[in-house]
């Protein structure tokens, strides 16, 4: 079984009937809106590609955004949402000494997911922005449950006298903005640039703490 094999198998697993072939339109489908995005995407490319007439995919599948939800839906609730908090929550349970070093073990641990997740995260980040449904999905399964979070560790961290005394969620979105601006840059918009990976994350640190730490 290969590793998108493997993912999708853990995507469905709890949906029953699912066919090979479906299995096959639904990795074809990823891969394409993952190299193409959605709207340059045809169902006959999916269906030559996943080995299959076009027609099966209509039988299964109304439409093409339909298609769509039907492999971010489950991507959000069954894969993203929990391995997402449940990943970032052993980061940010543990009680660093310094904001800094928790911003290192961040990032160290979102390029792990990255490189094991990239087409479907590369879909969802393409995608979202254009389908409302995605958004609310993305809201309610990964923001809301995340955000507060991070919002008592930045307090935690101004409790120390580590962070500048601002409001604690604007902290975070300054936080968010150049981590996840690092990430999508490296391995989405520019992966074929030359990068010095340890330089870049230390560097970014380095920005936010620049902007965020108490001055003495």
């Amino acid at each position: 079984m290969s590793e998108q094999d493997s993912v999708i198998e853990e995507l469905f697993q709890e949906e029953e009937g699912l066919t090979d072939k479906q299995k096959k339109i639904i990795i074809a489908a990823i891969e394409s809106f993952s190299e193409k995005g959605y709207a340059a995407t045809s169902t006959s490319e999916i269906a030559k590609k996943a080995g299959v007439a076009e027609g099966t995919i209509f039988r299964h599948y109304k439409t093409k955004k339909d298609l769509l939800m039907g492999i971010v839906s489950p991507m959000m609730a069954k894969l993203i949402a929990p391995f997402v908090i449940k990943d970032l929550y052993k980061v940010i349970d543990h009680k660093y000494e310094r904001y800094e070093d928790f911003l290192r073990a961040i990032m160290e641990n979102r390029i792990a997911f990255l490189k094991n997740n990239m087409p479907l995260l590369k879909i969802l980040i393409q995608e979202i922005p254009f389908h409302p449904e995605l958004k609310e999905q993305y809201k309610e399964h990964i923001a809301g449950k995340v955000f507060e979070r991070f919002v008592n560790l930045v307090e935690f961290y101004q409790k120390k006298g580590q962070i500048i005394d601002i409001p604690a969620y604007s902290a975070v979105r300054m936080t968010f903005t150049s981590i996840f601006g690092f990430l999508i840059t490296r391995y989405l918009i520019l992966p074929e640039a030359e990068w010095n990976d340890e330089e870049e994350i230390e560097l970014t640190i380095q920005f936010i703490m620049h902007g965020l730490s108490v001055k003495e």
